[in-house]
């Protein structure tokens, strides 16, 4: 998925769930940010490790507890896996979804693609056109809050 509609989902989830849109934010963007910095830097050489590994929950169930904050961004964490893991089973490579187990597993073929080469590969798979429904939906959030505000 790409980046912005990570953090799409965040503010949705933040209004449905009125939790704090900035930890979501926070919780939504630090997988890439953590993966993709060490990518570029060529700490690993997969741009979904450490920040995309599903066994990172031994530490995000105890900052969820930590308060609504701490909640809010563990649930932001764990939406940027789960859409992960989704649009790539929805593209068609589910062995890639394996990411998830890093380090105890890594995908057999992964698409080691920098972000800038990974998004037009994407363009026009089948995952976008979920991701452009995702963008229509908080389009639409705002629509109503700007009509809800107008009428009072």
């Amino acid at each position: 998925m790409l980046f912005p509609t990570h953090l799409a989902v965040a503010v949705l989830l933040g209004r449905r769930f009125r939790l704090s849109t900035a930890w979501l934010l926070v919780g939504a963007a630090l997988p890439d940010v953590v993966d993709k910095s060490l990518a570029t830097l060529g700490v690993v050489d997969l741009f979904h490790t450490v920040g995309h590994s599903g066994l990172l929950l031994v530490l995000a169930i105890p900052v969820a507890y930590h308060g609504r904050s701490g909640l809010a961004l563990a649930v932001g964490w764990g939406t940027h896996l789960l859409a992960d893991a989704f649009q790539i089973v929805l593209n068609g490579r589910p062995t890639d979804a394996l990411f998830l187990g890093w380090p105890l597993v890594v995908p057999p073929t992964p698409m080691a693609l920098p972000p800038l080469s990974f998004a037009r590969q994407y363009l026009w798979s089948p995952a976008f056109f979920v991701e452009l429904g995702i963008w229509a939906a908080l389009a639409a959030v705002v629509v109503a809050d700007r009509r809800r505000r107008e009428s009072e």
